[in-house]
Parts: structure tokens; sequence; C-alpha cells
């Protein structure tokens, strides 16, 4: 069906009719509609991963994230506890802080000074009529959560309560690596041009890697999502080896005792996420050359030199690179129906010197590369869906990864649309 038949259908419609194992219809990557759709019931209903603790390290500091119209204040408060405010005064609605970073005392709005502290309770009004009640006219908090050294946010009135049951799965393996103690060596932002959707299923397969990241495939194997009888002929070699890497991670993990078994809820919880840890190829310490380790200094006592990569991916916005000298953190917010911020963190251990323990040009060198890579390739999906021509189109037997990403946000949606149910 072209383009210009699907534009009169409604959403919950085209919700009902997608057909698992294909791709979405245009309109989820083109329309106006949908795009708002999605910040209301996906970005604006679930847990979404926006920050590393360490980008906000010290009482008083702070960033700020923009979800379509919604401005929302992530800060460490006088405790040291991590909280979250709409960015609003709540005198006259002025927006209080810009975008972007940095540290306050208090939180002092520009308009008519309204002043306010980092619990988010308003200190200082002034020419206000008797009785004013301070305590009435305080920040509007927002739902946050810390999970490792993780921040994410919910904007919810009622956040997904099946959080709870994921933190509680997924802690024991991000804790050995202490991220919460780390300190932010680099941080890039991308925008993508294309649709935040067509941003995650890219990320949720790497059918695309052998042909496309040379950086990244020097020490990431491509076989997430493979079983033996599945790998292509030519790729036995690399298989082999990728075997024998396993084994070795396998021995690895159990002399530092840490937790071992992949887990895979993508679809099947509100709150879906996935933890796999695979080995690296060469030395497999790290995404040097060879595999060689990128910092001198390890991010923790817990784990080994060579440790892989352990990665987390969570719904509907996130992925994660955990390894024994680094970790990085990728977070894909919509600021646009065909364009999405891509913003990478790298973090390193607090007592790691730049320049001493680590190059940041080395550190960061592939997954620079492989994000302007996915950009591209991003932008000619997006360019390909608006095409009047484009139909669904079949996935492989190794994107299931990508079927279950789209599975969970047609569900979200028949879930949460009316009328789509």
């Amino acid at each position: 069906m072209t383009r210009t038949l699907v534009r009169d259908l409604d959403v919950a419609t085209l919700v009902a009719r997608r057909t698992p194992g294909y791709s979405l219809e245009a309109p989820f990557y083109t329309s106006s509609e949908i795009y708002d759709v999605d910040l209301d019931l996906i970005f604006g209903r679930h847990w979404i991963f926006v920050a590393a603790e360490a980008e906000i390290p010290e009482e008083g500091d702070y960033l700020t994230v923009d979800v379509g119209a919604q401005s929302v204040i992530v800060l460490r408060d006088d405790d040291c506890e991590v909280r979250a405010f709409r960015n609003i005064c709540r005198h006259r609605g002025a927006r209080l802080l810009d975008a972007g970073c940095g540290s306050v005392g208090n939180i002092v709005c520009p308009y008519h000074q309204w002043t306010y502290g980092t619990d988010g309770s308003l200190r200082f009004a002034e020419e206000q009529a008797e009785p004013f009640d301070k305590s009435q006219f305080g920040l509007r908090a927002v739902h946050a959560k810390t999970v490792a050294g993780l921040v994410y946010i919910c904007l919810a009135d009622e956040p997904p309560v099946d959080f709870d049951d994921v933190v509680a799965m997924i802690e024991p393996f991000l804790l050995p690596f202490d991220a919460k103690n780390a300190k932010v060596a680099h941080q890039t932002e991308t925008i993508e041009d294309g649709n935040w959707k067509l941003v995650m299923e890219n990320n949720r397969e790497c059918h695309h890697c052998e042909a496309n990241h040379p950086e990244l495939t020097s020490a990431y194997f491509p076989f997430n999502r493979f079983a033996a009888h599945e790998v292509p002929v030519r790729q036995r070699p690399l298989f082999d080896r990728f075997q024998t890497a396993a084994a070795a991670l396998d021995a690895t993990c159990e002399l530092a005792s840490f937790p071992r078994g992949d887990r895979r809820e993508l679809d099947t919880r509100v709150s879906g996420f996935q933890i796999q840890h695979l080995p690296l190829d060469g030395v497999g310490a790290s995404y040097g050359s060879n595999g060689e380790s990128l910092c001198s200094v390890l991010v923790s006592d817990r784990v080994d030199v060579k440790f892989g990569d352990f990665s987390l991916h969570t719904q509907p916005n996130a992925w994660f690179h955990f390894l024994g000298d680094h970790v990085t953190v990728f977070s894909a917010l919509p600021v646009g129906v065909d364009k999405t911020l891509v913003r990478t963190t790298w973090l390193v251990h607090q007592d790691a010197v730049e320049g001493v323990d680590y190059n940041v040009d080395d550190l960061t060198l592939v997954w620079r590369s492989t994000n302007d890579e996915d950009r591209s390739l991003v932008e000619r999906t997006q360019r390909g869906v608006t095409d009047p021509g484009y139909l669904p189109g079949r996935y492989s037997t190794v994107e299931n990864d990508v079927e279950s990403f789209v599975s969970w946000y047609i569900g979200r949606l028949a879930a949460l649309l009316p009328g789509a149910n």
C-alpha cells in the first residue's frame, strides 16, 4: 500500500494491521501525527535514559533534557541525591535554566527572581499578598531513578511499575563496573536526520556491521544473534575465533565471580530490556587496535582487563557498553519527526588521568566512527521510507532484535492508544 492510501487511516488502524516480521508502514516514520503520539505515549509514559550520574558529580550540578516541548532539569541536590524537576517557574511559567549543563547554589528564575532550592522548594518570591504558602509553589517533580550510575526519568504521573523488577535483575551485572563513581572522559551529540525509530532499529542489529563498521568490527564480533548453523560459510573462521574467545571470557568471569546469563525481555514487558556479555576479538580487552585496552586504569577492582563487552539495551531509547577499562552510554531523543539527537558519553575511572592513562581520540575513535556511519545509514533509510514507492520489508533471520523493538513499540501503542485495542 502506498503512502497516498494510508494518509486517511487513523493511527489505531495502522497499529492494528502491522504485520509481524516486517518493517513499519511509512507513516510511522514520516507522519507528524504519529510523532506526536510517540512523544505522548512512548517518551511521555515510559522510563527513558537521560544521563550518567557522572555528568552531575557534585551538589548543585545539573543538566537539562528536552523531550518534545517538555524540558526537565536533572540535578544533584544538597544531599547528593539525584532529582528531576519540570524546567518551569511556578510564578508565570518562564523557562528556568537554558539548555545544557552547569552548577547552581539555588535555581533562580531570570524573569522575576523566584528562587528554588536544589530540593525544588520555593525559597524566595517577592511581593506576594498574604497568606502565601511557599510550600505549595515548589518545582514540579519528575520521577527519577538511578540504576548503578545511570539516570532514568519518567514524565508520567504513574510510571510503569515493572521497572523496579528490571532494576533488580540488571543491577547485579552493572554494579561491578562502578559507573556511579566514574568520570566523564568525553561526550558527543549528533543530530541524525531520521525518525527516532529508525535510529533504534539500526542499533538493534549488527547485520549491517561487517559492510559498514570497519572500526567496530576490528574488535567486535558480529555474532550476537547468530546461531551456529546460521553463520555464513565465509564467516566460519571468524566464528571459530568467536567461540574460543567466548570460552575464555566465561573462564574470566568465573574467576571474577561475575554473574553470567543473558536476559532478553525486549518485547515481553512494559520496561523492555536486554543484557548480554560478548567477548571481543584479538586481545579481548577493549576497542583498541587488536582488542587492546584504551585506558590503563580499570573501571573498578571487580572486573578483569580482558572483560569483553557487557551490553545493556533498554526500551525505548538507550544502549550501553561496559568494558573493563571504560563504559560508553548512548541515548536517543526525538527532536522532530525526521530528526533524532544521539548523545554518547565515555566514562573512565575517576582517578584516570587524560594524556597519561588514556587518550581521548583513541578512547572514542570506534564509537565516533560508528556513530557517523550509523548516521549515514539512518538518513539513507529515512529518504527511502519517505519515497511514495516504499513498502514494508521483511526482516532477516538475524534481525529478531529489530522485530522485538518494533513489536514492543506497536504493543505499547496498542495498550495506550484509545481505539487501538
